[in-house]
């Protein structure tokens, strides 16, 4: 290792619900972070949005915080911050005036579905349908992806349309949004995106990494809008005056599953789970862009610099997976806090044939069914809340492995890496993961062993390995001999037997059949 005792790096971690900024030391230890949570909207069934204003405070405070704790403790940030990487939530989109700096709508968060007329409309007129653009951007037509959401803006609201007839409307992704403020807003901004984001944009040529001019044309969408596409491990500018720490590079930027996966030092034939609001399993094909015939993504897994070759990904992304958690609390009030749910679900051996499929807005991965709606069925006199609360869990554990199964249908055996006894490994990181219970039963439904890391956080991490990568904190070497801290990892090896499992899995497959086409049940 390079000596860079006096090098820290930050990482700013902009998730779904909260803002994240972790600093880490030489050696990637975390030594100061600061988390904020932030509101999001719900304005109409199947809304999702955030406020553009207050994801930029909570960046503020978590940075002032984050640099408070780790002076505290001895660490000299002010002198040693050499870069700050930037993650975030990929499809949320946000436009803004270039001119006053204020965003013209609230943020579209990734799992809106308000864009579900619009995806039907261009797949009726689209000569592809769903699949239209798959050849070039890797994505099915879905409510998912930022181009619709850009549409829905671009149609819907009266200040968006004045702003882009008046070529004062800048489109981006929170990655965009971010950088733009951090980088000086009216005073001279920076209007860019990096190549993980924009792959998800529907918009990028997964070839070229440029803007896809044919799919513009198509869609009608102003090319002046669009931010410029970079690396994700490149000096892409400095932080501006007015923020506490002015001068210092952002280095590195990648989309959270995007950053996860660096984190978790995926080579190729390498598959990680992240476990969130979502749940988000991405399988490095390396520089092969490897087309998918069961239902999964397509996308950019990372380019770090330049001029580095870029790596693909297959990816299965999954709508609801720590939200369901956030639903019994929130919503039925059966547990009071996140952590109650391991509690309650160990009290019973299985679920009593309870399965729950949390389709709340439709299923993604591998089923694309925006009419599916979720469903707990199997429900008995003998049902009481710890079956349920083992539903749930088993819910999340079914959708990784429904995706993983199409992900080796697409791969192939030379497209996994296995260990010595023929296994293949999944990697899972995210805060979901310090349930032991629901690690156990993924390992159990996969038939294969699961290893969580000592550090669970690596969506920042990963941000802050591309950020010092760039500014030379890091080689890639160092980044991807995880030999010694995969020492310190917890292996979850599975103990169902086969034929209970084949079982399981029938009636998961039955469950899921029984949220189709019920968008339209009666008020």
């Amino acid at each position: 290792m390079a000596n860079h005792e006096q090098s820290f790096i930050g990482s700013i971690d902009q998730g779904t619900t909260s803002t994240r900024f972790i600093i880490y030391d030489h050696l990637a230890q975390p030594v100061g972070s600061h988390q904020v949570e932030f509101t999001q909207f719900c304005p109409k069934a199947g809304w999702v949005e955030h406020d553009p204003m207050e994801i930029i405070e909570s960046v503020k405070v978590c940075i002032s915080k984050a640099i408070d704790k780790a002076t505290a403790d001895g660490h000299n940030v002010d002198d040693g911050l050499k870069g700050i990487g930037i993650t975030n939530q990929r499809e949320t989109t946000v436009i803004w005036s270039k001119s006053t700096g204020v965003a013209l709508y609230n943020a579209i968060v990734w799992m809106d579905v308000r864009t579900t007329s619009i995806c039907r409309k261009l797949e009726k007129e689209l000569s592809g349908g769903k699949a239209h653009f798959l050849e070039s951007c890797g994505l099915p037509i879905s409510t998912y992806f930022s181009a619709l959401k850009l549409l829905w803006l671009l149609e819907n609201v009266d200040a968006v349309k004045q702003a882009v007839k008046k070529g004062d409307a800048l489109f981006g992704t929170i990655d965009s949004w971010l950088i733009w403020n951090l980088t000086g807003g009216v005073n001279n901004g920076l209007h860019v995106t990096d190549v993980s984001n924009a792959s998800r944009t529907m918009l990028m040529n997964l070839k070229t990494l440029n803007w896809d001019e044919t799919t513009l044309e198509t869609l009608n969408i102003p090319k002046n809008i669009l931010p410029k596409i970079v690396s994700n491990a490149e000096v892409i500018g400095h932080i501006a005056k007015g923020w506490l720490i002015p001068g210092v590079p952002i280095s590195g930027c990648l989309g959270d599953q995007h950053a996860a996966m660096l984190g978790q030092s995926c080579k190729k034939g390498e598959a990680k789970s992240t476990y969130g609001t979502g749940a988000f399993i991405l399988l490095n094909t390396g520089e092969e862009v490897v087309k998918s015939n069961h239902g999964l993504l397509t996308t950019l897994a990372f380019k770090l610099g330049k001029d580095a070759p870029a790596n693909y990904a297959l990816e299965g992304s999954i709508a609801i997976a720590g939200a369901a958690v956030q639903w019994l609390r929130d919503s039925l009030g059966i547990i009071s806090s996140a952590k109650e749910i391991e509690e309650l679900a160990v009290k019973v051996d299985s679920t009593g044939g309870v399965y729950f499929v949390p389709a709340f807005n439709g299923l993604f991965a591998p089923w694309w069914r925006d009419d599916a709606r979720g469903v707990l069925i199997g429900i008995t006199r003998f049902t009481n809340k710890s079956h349920i609360a083992r539903a749930v869990l088993e819910s999340m554990c079914f959708q990784v492995k429904d995706v993983l199964d199409s992900m080796h249908k697409d791969a192939g055996e030379m497209g996994e890496k296995k260990n010595e006894k023929g296994q293949f490994l999944l990697r899972v990181d995210g805060g979901a993961t310090v349930n032991n219970t629901l690690m156990q039963i993924q390992a159990d439904l996969l038939g294969n062993p699961v290893v969580r890391p000592a550090d669970i956080e690596t969506t920042a991490l990963g941000a802050a390995y591309a950020a010092g990568l760039a500014v030379g904190v890091w080689t890639e070497a160092e980044i991807f001999s995880n030999g010694e801290r995969m020492k310190k990892d917890t292996t979850f090896s599975p103990v169902l037997n086969e034929e209970l499992r084949k079982k399981k899995v029938d009636s998961w497959c039955k469950a899921v059949e029984r949220t189709f086409d019920l968008a339209d049940l009666s008020l």
